[in-house]
C-alpha cells in the first residue's frame, strides 16, 4: 500500500509543480503550487513525520499560498501579456536536476542503514521549544508580529 500511495502522491506533487511552473495565468499557477505543497505534506505524513506535515500544511498551504493568491488578486493588471515558453529556464532547471541527481547517486551513505532513534513526538518538540529555544521562538514571533503590523500599515488607506 505504501508504494502505491507514494506513486500517487509523487504524481500529484510533480503535476502540481509542473503546472505551477508552466501555466500562463498567475492565479492558476498559484493554485497549482498549493497542490504541490499539499503533496509535499502528504509525503511527510507517509514518512511518519506528522508534526512536520502539519507545519507544512499550516505554514505553506495555510499562509504562504494564501498570501501569494491575495497578492496576485490585489495586484492584478487588466491586461495579461502572452508570454512564450522560456527555454533558458527549462535548460537551467534540467541542469540543476541533473546536478542534484548526480550528487544523490554518488552519495555513499545511501547504502548505510540508519541506526534506531527514539520516537519524536509533538510533546517532546514542544518541551524543547519552550525550554532550550524559548528566546529564538519569541524573537520569531516578534518579527512575524512586526511584519503583520507593517503589512497592515502599508495596506491601510490614508484618511484625509
Amino acid at each position: 500500500m505504501s508504494s502505491a500511495a507514494f506513486l500517487v502522491i509523487a504524481v500529484l506533487t510533480l503535476a502540481g509543480a509542473l503546472a505551477a511552473a508552466t501555466l500562463p495565468k498567475l492565479i492558476h499557477a498559484a493554485l497549482s503550487l498549493v497542490v504541490a505543497f499539499v503533496g509535499v505534506a502528504a509525503f511527510y505524513f507517509l514518512l511518519g513525520a506528522e508534526f512536520v506535515g502539519l507545519v507544512q500544511v499550516f505554514v505553506y498551504v495555510g499562509a504562504v499560498a494564501v498570501l501569494i493568491v491575495f497578492t496576485i488578486l490585489l495586484t492584478r493588471r487588466e491586461e495579461e501579456s502572452a508570454r512564450g515558453f522560456q527555454w533558458t529556464g527549462a535548460v537551467i532547471a534540467l541542469a540543476v536536476f541533473a546536478a542534484l541527481l548526480f550528487a544523490v547517486l554518488k552519495t555513499p551513505s545511501l547504502s548505510v542503514a540508519a541506526g534506531p532513534i527514539e520516537a519524536l513526538t509533538v510533546k517532546s518538540i514542544g518541551q524543547v521549544l519552550m525550554t532550550d529555544y524559548v528566546w529564538p521562538l519569541q524573537c520569531a514571533g516578534l518579527v512575524l508580529t512586526a511584519a503583520l503590523v507593517g503589512a497592515l500599515i502599508l495596506v491601510m488607506e490614508e484618511k484625509r
